[in-house]
């Protein structure tokens, strides 16, 4: 099954599960229970931490989730808040999820020392999800932004483009058709 945030984000070939770690979590386990799919594969857009460009497609299947609090030791988590369900012997791209978008250069500097590669709202919770259903998960991502001050002004800017791009991806794939 194909998945997309919402809102401004969709595809008429994913399913949206909503925009953010809440609603997208909501959703996508009501969709689990009611559907079982055989597999999960989120398509979106990511910001970079600054190794990747715009318009990059980045491939995932390691998601965390690293509120900027933690970067300034103002806040902690008791819980796991990496899931990666990577099974290969390869460097993956880690996507770090929050509700909250970057848009500081030090704080992106800062998730880019913790090894976290781009920035997408609903990544950890798709994966999460599919840890607790015992399903085969992954995500696609288009850069559309850094993060940094002019994170929402480059995401408007190449929104649009990145949709395109993040078709045509699937297709050369095989995963969709048409």
């Amino acid at each position: 099954m194909i998945l997309c945030a919402g809102n401004n984000e969709t595809f008429d070939f994913a399913t949206p599960i909503g925009v953010g770690l809440i609603d997208s979590a909501i959703n996508l386990t009501r969709h689990c229970l009611v559907h079982k799919p055989e597999f999960l594969l989120f398509v979106g857009s990511a910001g970079s931490y600054g190794e990747h460009k715009i318009n990059d497609i980045i491939e995932s299947k390691t998601a965390a989730n690293i509120e900027l609090g933690f970067l300034d030791k103002s806040a902690y988590t008791p819980i796991d808040n990496v899931v990666s369900a990577q099974t290969e012997n390869v460097k993956d791209v880690i996507v770090n999820s929050s509700n909250y978008i970057t848009t500081s250069e030090r704080a992106m500097e800062q998730m880019r020392v913790l090894g976290m590669g781009i920035e997408n709202m609903e990544f950890f919770t798709v994966m999460r999800v599919a840890q607790v259903f015992g399903i085969p998960a992954g995500g696609v991502f288009c850069i559309t932004n850094y993060c940094d001050t002019n994170a929402h002004r480059d995401f408007i800017a190449n929104h649009g483009f990145a949709k395109v791009l993040l078709r045509e991806h699937l297709k050369a794939k095989g995963l969709i058709h048409g």
